[in-house]
């Protein structure tokens, strides 16, 4: 019996779409496509509710109306990491912006 049967599938990504085209200012395109601020708005948010169910999980653990450790200890984790890759970003897009004030024109 393989042990991996069990997990679930991971979907594969879907394709960024390129750059926005100039004159077309904020929000969605057409078809669905996201422009970037759109994009981060949607990864702050999956952060938010990642975290929000950690603390739920936590909770449900210490009231005592979940004995599961293992499903409350993989959602902290789970809201650690994307903190964790929420806060790497953040720092390159501060650094990108500040090499982008830096340069002269």
């Amino acid at each position: 019996m393989d042990p991996l049967q069990n997990l679930p599938q991971i979907s594969p990504l879907s394709p960024v779409s390129g750059p926005a085209k100039p004159g077309l200012g904020g929000g969605a395109g057409a078809e669905g496509d996201l422009n970037f601020g759109d994009l981060l708005k949607q990864a702050l948010q999956e952060v938010n509710q990642a975290s929000a169910q950690a603390e739920d999980e936590a909770r449900n653990l210490m009231v005592g109306e979940s004995a599961d450790m293992h499903t409350a200890m993989l959602a902290v984790q789970k809201a650690d990491l994307s903190f964790q890759m929420m806060m790497a970003v953040r720092s390159k897009l501060i650094d990108a912006y500040r090499e982008v004030m830096r340069m002269q024109m």
